[in-house]
């Protein structure tokens, strides 16, 4: 009887473990991109691309490699229109760590960099916002500057922040 148990029982805390294990080492699959609508103005493409750290040369040629030595696993990124005026692209990198978002962020402040609050941390310019909330790495770029380019950008942040 008790092996007739074991029998049963093993391949089901085989299962369970296996399981467990592998949903561990996959990278968040948590949509962090708000959908069309949801945030005042802001209307998002239908799609939304995923690079893998050996992939993400596809994207950013040339400067890949610094998100990579400091741990990136995966960047998504999709593009957004404001009122049909202003576009941006937003880019959400997933990091094995906290410390490697920082380090993208404080490598590349800028002279025109001012900080603001969304995220852990966060600096705008006049046509972008990076972010930082736990080991995720945001940037915001809009394509066009425009009167109203910085506060539309901080909220399309603020967006992005709720949903990761």
């Amino acid at each position: 009887m008790h092996i007739r148990f074991f029998r049963l029982i093993l391949p089901l805390f085989a299962i369970a473990l296996g399981a467990l294990f592998f949903s561990a080492c996959k990278p968040a699959s948590k949509d962090p991109f708000p959908a069309s609508g949801e945030i005042s103005g802001w209307q998002k493409s239908d799609e939304t691309r995923v690079f893998l750290a050996k992939d993400l040369w596809q994207y950013i040629d040339g400067d890949s490699e610094q998100y990579i030595q400091a741990g990136v696993i995966s960047t998504s990124t999709s593009d957004y229109k404001f009122n049909d005026k202003l576009e941006a692209v937003v880019d959400v990198y997933t990091m094995r760590d906290s410390t490697g978002a920082t380090h993208l962020i404080d490598s590349s402040r800028g002279p025109d960099a001012h900080p603001v609050q969304v995220g852990d941390t966060g600096i705008a310019y006049a046509q972008s916002i990076v972010f930082r909330k736990g080991p995720m790495l945001v940037r915001i770029v809009a394509y066009q500057s425009t009167p109203d380019t910085p506060q539309a950008l901080l909220t399309l942040a603020h967006g992005v922040e709720q949903k990761l």
